[in-house]
């Protein structure tokens, strides 16, 4: 592989012709490849695998993290414990490219590192480490840990996927025409092309951005001068940055300064879209922000026995491979927690990473009405919940623990560990109903339901995120209807939903899961065929390339 002269080495689509470079913290594209924490990560792995099917001429740019984002353990309680455990892949290709970027006024050491695309399916990736002896240790800790809590380390580590990564490009003579951040984390690389080409214009037609938060607050902020310090903005003096990127303060919003280098940007549903507009039209300079709805790839996600069945109507079938799905994944349950579940007993899950607006718990918030609910006789549920806290966030870890200690009261109840992209796959498949429940309008899109829905299971959602252009309420999922959020406080609003829930999941769904399965089955099938298409990342690969890189 000639890695001076780089190209895509497959035979690139004509409609993706145009070079693109996607820079992303993380990429979920392989279980075995722990380079990824949640969300951003799934969706930058189901975006890689789709521009390898399509054939597009686009490369990943990410970063080699030594010990991943974190592995989740428990203490001898059964609570969570945050383990740190050297990750070693044989299968990635030392490039031999190795060059220095600026980093705390210190030249530090950058090694790259190639993911074939034909290892696992998916578009060319390119990693980069700092992890070299020839680097001191602290520079050598920049690539250490997915999101790092030292904030230091964090800046380093943007400047280690924007500069670097954009300084890669320049070594592999891959001239991108474009460079998409995928989130602000990489706007560093911005910085850099100022430097090579010496105008803002010249990046601004070069630089694309996609952003993932729906609220101000959510947006990375560093102290301007902690980031001139750490060369964030390559030599260019404080006055001249303050200029081109319009912050007059003493803070440094990376978002903001995407939304003023990029031409083009979009939000990640129809509704994040929207909400994104408002949020930052008080700004001036922000470049045009469109709506591209996440996806997810449907070939690596779906189980296509499920999918046989149904198309050949084969409903025997069909009721035996769920039944089975679900089977299987509660060995996983039994072999983690001790619990043997039912197959044929309706199962609620609710995974994802856990973080205060997602509320986790909301569901037992209302004790009494939890209580019957778990020890209904008439109609028995089990519930499982499994997801990541960020390591130092310290309330989503006393969630976390909240369930683990509720679950050791119900035999019925239980809460699973190591919640990554196989964990993810197996609990979708052993879920009738897959439970979301954000703070509306917290979630930019929230894409773990399209995946459920792809292994026969029905959503049970808030009105938010990708949710509004998909939920048909009693059709292909469940709604909690929304109300007049806006001017409800935090109490009233998880009043509300909580009330909704218990309404929706006593008078509605476990009335018709035991007792009309026949139209159990209608909805569960209309899902499935409504996310196989409109929710599949080759659908979403397509129009980055037909609206944001056009």
């Amino acid at each position: 592989m000639n890695f001076s002269q780089f190209q895509v080495p497959y035979p690139v689509d004509p409609a993706y012709g145009k070079r693109v470079a996607y820079f992303s913290m993380e990429f979920a594209v392989q279980q075995a490849l722990k380079i990824y924490s949640g969300g951003l990560g799934y969706l930058s792995g189901s975006h890689l695998r789709s521009a390898y099917e399509l054939r597009q001429n686009l490369v990943g740019v990410g970063i080699l993290w030594k010990y991943g984002y974190y592995d989740q353990g428990r203490n001898p309680d059964q609570t969570l414990q945050v383990q740190w455990n050297e990750k070693q892949y044989n299968y990635l290709q030392d490039t031999g490219i190795k060059f220095q970027i600026d980093i705390h006024e210190h030249p530090v050491w950058v090694k790259a590192y190639y993911l074939n695309p034909e290892t696992f399916k998916s578009a060319p990736l390119f990693l980069l480490s700092t992890d070299l002896p020839e680097n001191d240790y602290v520079s050598q800790t920049i690539s250490h840990k997915l999101y790092d809590a030292n904030v230091a380390t964090k800046v380093a580590q943007f400047i280690l996927l924007g500069v670097g990564g954009a300084k890669l490009m320049d070594e592999l003579n891959f001239n991108p025409e474009l460079y998409h951040l995928n989130e602000a984390h990489g706007v560093s690389s911005a910085f850099y092309l100022l430097k090579k080409y010496g105008n803002a214009e010249e990046v601004k037609k070069r630089m694309v951005f996609t952003t993932h938060t729906p609220e101000e607050a959510g947006n990375e902020k560093h102290d301007i001068y902690l980031c001139e310090k750490m060369s964030y903005f390559c030599g260019l003096p404080l006055d001249e940055v303050r200029k081109v990127t319009g912050m007059p303060d003493d803070q440094f919003n990376h978002s903001l300064a995407a939304l003023r280098f990029a031409h083009l940007a979009n939000g990640v549903s129809q509704l994040h879209g929207e909400v994104s507009r408002h949020m930052w039209e008080k700004y001036d300079n922000i470049c045009e922000i469109k709506s591209i709805t996440n996806a997810q790839n449907w070939h690596f996600w779906a189980d296509k026995q499920l999918y046989s069945f149904l198309e050949d109507h084969k409903v025997e079938a069909f009721i035996d491979r769920k039944r089975y799905l679900k089977k299987r994944a509660f060995d996983i349950v039994s072999d983690q927690t001790g619990k043997l579940f039912n197959p044929d007993v309706l199962t609620i899950v609710w995974a994802r990473r856990f973080a205060g607006y997602k509320r986790a718990d909301l569901i037992t918030r209302n004790a009494e009405r939890f209580r019957a609910l778990v020890t209904n006789l008439n109609h028995p549920v089990q519930i499982i919940w499994a997801g990541k806290p960020y390591p130092v966030d310290y309330p989503a870890i006393n969630d976390f623990n909240y369930l683990v200690n509720l679950s050791k009261q119900f035999d019925n109840v239980a809460v699973c560990t190591g919640y990554e992209l196989a964990l993810s796959k197996r609990l979708k498949q052993a879920s009738d109903i897959w439970l979301n429940n954000p703070r509306v309008p917290r979630e930019a899109s929230g894409t773990s339901g399209m995946t459920a829905a792809m292994n026969g299971s029905i959503n049970f959602s808030t009105n938010d995120g990708w949710i509004c252009e998909f939920i048909n309420h009693g059709n292909n999922g469940f709604l909690i209807p929304p109300a007049d959020y806006a001017n409800m406080t935090t109490q009233e609003q998880d009043q509300y939903d909580l009330d909704k829930m218990f309404d929706i999941l006593e008078n509605q769904i476990l009335p018709l899961y035991y007792e009309n399965p026949h139209v159990w089955r209608q909805i569960l099938k209309n899902g499935m065929r409504d996310v196989r298409w409109q929710f599949d990342s080759n659908r979403m690969a397509k129009e980055y390339y037909e609206i944001l890189y056009k």
